[in-house]
């Protein structure tokens, strides 16, 4: 596309100035992502294009993130905050009044650019604590949001049954022919499979309920200042939908405490940074224990290895497949991350206990 074709889409929007270029930015892997300068020379605006063969309900999408957005800055006006254009993104209007413009084949929305903050991709000890407050600040300003409010953008995103089911299909289906080459590891899955399916056995039981949650609980989806290096505000709202507190602390652990990479093809390098693991969940439960359930807390570690074993589910499910899903670099990439999960796995499961005793502080 053009830069005219993206002033085109621009002029369907309320913008306070008019636009003058938009350009590539950031580096998203779903939706494609321009910033927008205006005829005064200023960054001012995000125009994004949603993928909607990932988020198939725009409307649905835009609701949450319009209901989200608005809860989040009535939270911060209660206590007393200023600055709110920069600590809770702020989507602006197409002329019709929805928070995207349909342009016939694709779906955009624009959203203000926050001034002077930066995300950030490297991890450590300090950072994790500043993460763990800032998404447990964040669950903890939505949860009083009705249960029914959101609608679940991506269905069963971490529904660990639903996940086991598309699993098992493809063990069944076999239509790669790839099965005999990874009996092992998918005995390995099978013997852990009921004990991973704690949460919904709960819900159903009424023990468990279920949250507001962001499901993508990187260190890059928050935004710092840029002078101050304190946290601004959680971006990336296309996941938060309802499911189970487990998600958030679960992915950080899977993610941002993993020694090695998601891939790693050295599995020596992949173990559980157990100094990341107690920075993060203690900078969460500093603004995350006032809401949570004594069961909730106990649970939080296996939050962890929940996320683990479900990824290395899907990406064994995708390798089974025949690479159907997620993006491989070779032949065997598949296989290679489900090796690196489990590994990330085994080892949060040796840890498992001194992570539940670190928990019990808070219980």
């Amino acid at each position: 596309m053009t830069n005219s074709d993206y002033l085109d889409i621009l002029s369907h929007f309320n913008l306070e100035e008019s636009a003058a270029e938009a350009t590539p930015f950031g580096n998203g892997h779903i939706n494609d992502t321009l910033k927008v300068t205006t005829s005064s020379g200023k960054d001012k605006y995000i125009l994004q294009r949603i993928n909607h063969k990932i988020f198939t309900n725009v409307d649905m999408l835009q609701n949450n993130i319009r209901v989200v957005t608005s809860h989040i800055r009535k939270k911060l006006s209660e206590r007393n905050e200023t600055d709110l254009d920069r600590r809770s993104l702020s989507f602006l209007p197409a002329d019709d009044g929805k928070l995207y413009y349909h342009d016939g084949e694709n779906y955009w929305r624009v959203c203000l650019l926050i001034p002077d903050s930066k995300s950030l991709e490297e991890i450590n000890a300090e950072l994790s604590y500043e993460a763990g407050k800032a998404f447990g600040d964040f669950q903890s300003m939505l949860s009083d949001i009705p249960e029914g409010t959101l609608g679940e953008t991506i269905p069963n995103f971490h529904n660990m049954e639903f996940r086991l089911q598309q699993f098992r299909d493809a063990v069944s289906a076999n239509p790669a022919g790839r099965l005999d080459s990874v009996k092992d590891i998918v005995s390995e899955i099978e013997k852990r499979a009921d004990g991973m399916c704690i949460q919904e056995a709960l819900y159903r039981e009424g023990k468990l309920k279920k949250r507001i949650n962001h499901c993508d609980t990187k260190v890059n989806n928050i935004l710092f200042d840029n002078k101050s290096g304190k946290v601004l505000c959680v971006i990336d709202l296309d996941t938060v939908m309802p499911g189970f507190v487990l998600s958030d602390i679960g992915d950080f652990i899977r993610t941002g405490a993993n020694t090695g990479a998601e891939d790693d093809a050295n599995l020596d390098n992949v173990n559980v940074n157990m100094e990341i693991f107690k920075a993060y969940a203690s900078g969460y439960m500093e603004t995350a224990k006032s809401f949570l359930t004594p069961l909730e807390i106990s649970l939080l570690p296996y939050g962890g290895r929940l996320l683990t074993y479900m990824q290395t589910v899907r990406f064994l499910t995708d390798y089974i497949n025949g690479d159907t899903y997620y993006k491989i670099h070779h032949p065997e990439h598949n296989l290679q991350r489900t090796k690196a999960q489990f590994k990330l796995l085994q080892s949060l499961e040796q840890h498992a206990g001194e992570m539940d005793g670190f928990m019990k502080s808070w219980l």
